[in-house]
């Protein structure tokens, strides 16, 4: 069975960031996520994962100017720098906790911008990770975003990010394999599992259509669980939901796995 990771920016919201470390140890998890942990201190951090037993996963590339509406910097024509800069204190960050995994954000695409022009900005710079990742034994991943979620970002199927894996071409860039985003845009997850078999190193769950826990709606995680242990899949299972209601109250399908 796969080794469950609680992301920590969208779970125990009860308590402040610093403290769902403590919180998620406390449930039962060994392994975390977050979207980015630019806002604190790397020692901090390495020093609260230490204490709390725990082991972060993965983590974000920054997002850029939010509120202006940008999700990631790398595929944008022109700022190269800025996600070069990017891509550099993620790998600061990532050498300093000891983390297998950074997701590289690709970008929003404004109507109207000629998308190949941003296809080959993000290869140029997913170039430039891989590059400097690779001698610490870091991978890459690449997430596809449903349009419902991120309207216009620049990845929404996991073909697309199939794709882009596959024009890279470097042995540490993979698919990040959302189950909540693969339904909402491709489905046939069973096939589609099959299909990536070797080119995901990550995964995230959720419930469909609530992205809440994964013992509610229309996918059967259960079969996805078995199916990802028959190809052999053996990297990390991140639980991106939004809890129903308080966190640990929602973890009573999380019980039989917590000793993984």
């Amino acid at each position: 069975m796969p080794k469950f990771a609680a992301n920590l920016t969208m779970m125990f919201n009860e308590v402040p960031f610093l403290d769902r470390f403590e919180a998620a140890a406390k449930a039962g998890f060994k392994y975390v996520e977050f979207l980015w942990p630019y806002d604190y201190n790397a020692e901090q951090l390495k020093e609260i994962l230490t204490n709390n037993h725990l082991k972060v996963v993965l983590f974000n590339t920054a997002a850029g100017d939010v509120p202006k509406g940008e999700w990631g910097l790398s595929a944008i024509p022109g700022r190269e720098a800025d996600a070069r800069r990017d891509i550099d204190k993620a790998l600061e960050y990532a050498i300093a906790l000891g983390c297998p995994t950074v997701h590289v954000m690709a970008a929003v695409v404004p109507e109207g911008q000629d998308r190949e022009a941003y296809k080959k900005t993000f290869i140029e710079n997913l170039h430039y990770a891989s590059e400097k990742f690779k001698p610490y034994g870091i991978n890459i991943c690449l997430e596809a975003l449903s349009p419902e979620v991120k309207p216009n970002y620049f990845l929404k199927s996991q073909y697309d990010t199939l794709e882009i894996v596959d024009l890279v071409n470097r042995d540490n860039v993979f698919v990040q394999l959302d189950y909540f985003h693969a339904q909402n845009v491709d489905g046939n997850l069973a096939r589609l599992t099959d299909k990536l078999k070797g080119r995901f190193s990550h995964v995230q769950i959720a419930s469909v259509p609530d992205r809440h826990e994964p013992d509610e709606g229309e996918i059967n995680y259960q079969y996805i669980f078995d199916k990802l242990d028959a190809i052999g899949y053996d990297g990390y299972v991140g639980c991106e939901y939004k809890p129903r209601a308080e966190t640990t109250a929602g973890l009573e399908w999380f019980q039989k796995y917590q000793n993984r």
